[in-house]
């Protein structure tokens, strides 16, 4: 078993952690994703937008080899984490996905407590030597989900009976527990009301001091809110990454544009 973990190091906010170059995604004979080169940075939160069925939540899942749990998906081409190809035969997925996080569109707390839904990640990879290093692992990840104060005295609670924003805020807590690098975001708000929506849009922001983020978003407002850099795509290309601002000021590609101001999508 390869074990992808590495020292945790001082590193510069440009640095490239996620470096993927003529990405392919084919679902039998349909070809999903077509020559996408994009530089993913290091402690920045970067939003994948575009209409439904673009192939932005197809990319996210080649980060973290999620698309491997799909019979009829291939994937061609090079992606790099930190230099090391995340499809070479020699990597373990398992070890991979405890590095690369990630957090779905619908809240999906384990049927376990509170509690165990932090530990269940850390135990499998052997992060806790006893049950008090494990239960300072659950207090500090609930603290980084932003939702210990919510928790703290009910943590053998289920996870099920919290509601739908603290769902997503414990299953980001979950993601977090194995001591990630990135953290990969499939429309984490669709399913939460405004409110929670702002909870963990400003959990994100945090977030983003410790780990490269990844966001697909199908909201174009939360995507200049919470991301630094932006990535557009279009009937599975990858037409336009750049700057947030600049990608919604002052678009380079008209196809950009027209999604922007509402007249594709």
């Amino acid at each position: 078993m390869n074990d992808m973990r590495i020292v945790e190091r001082k590193v510069d906010a440009n640095e490239v952690k996620i470096s993927a170059r003529t990405c392919q995604v084919y679902y039998g004979d349909t070809h999903a994703i077509k020559d996408v080169d994009v530089d993913i940075q290091d402690k920045t939160v970067t939003a994948f937008i575009g209409p439904s069925g673009c192939g932005k939540s197809t990319f996210l899942r080649c980060l973290n080899r999620m698309n491997d749990t799909i019979d009829i998906c291939r994937v061609e081409g090079d992606i790099h984490l930190d230099g090391e190809d995340i499809y070479d035969p020699k990597v373990d997925p398992v070890q991979l996905r405890a590095k690369v996080g990630m957090v779905f569109q619908k809240p999906n707390p384990f049927p376990k407590s509170i509690y165990d839904n932090i530990a269940y990640g850390p135990r499998i990879h052997g992060l806790a030597k006893t049950k008090a290093d494990l239960d300072e692992i659950v207090e500090k990840s609930l603290r980084r989900g932003a939702i210990w104060d919510e928790v703290k005295d009910r943590l053998h609670a289920p996870g099920t009976g919290l509601s739908g924003g603290q769902q997503q805020r414990l299953c980001i807590a979950r993601a977090i527990a194995t001591e990630p690098e990135v953290l990969l975001m499939d429309e984490p708000c669709s399913a939460l009301d405004p409110i929670a929506t702002a909870q963990v849009e400003e959990l994100i922001d945090e977030l983003r001091a410790r780990y490269s983020v990844v966001i697909v978003t199908h909201s174009m407002q939360q995507a200049a809110r919470v991301s630094q850099k932006t990535a557009f795509f279009h009937l599975g290309n990858l037409v336009e990454f750049g700057e947030t601002g600049q990608i919604f000021t002052n678009p380079q590609d008209p196809r950009t544009e027209s999604y922007i101001t509402g007249r594709i999508g």
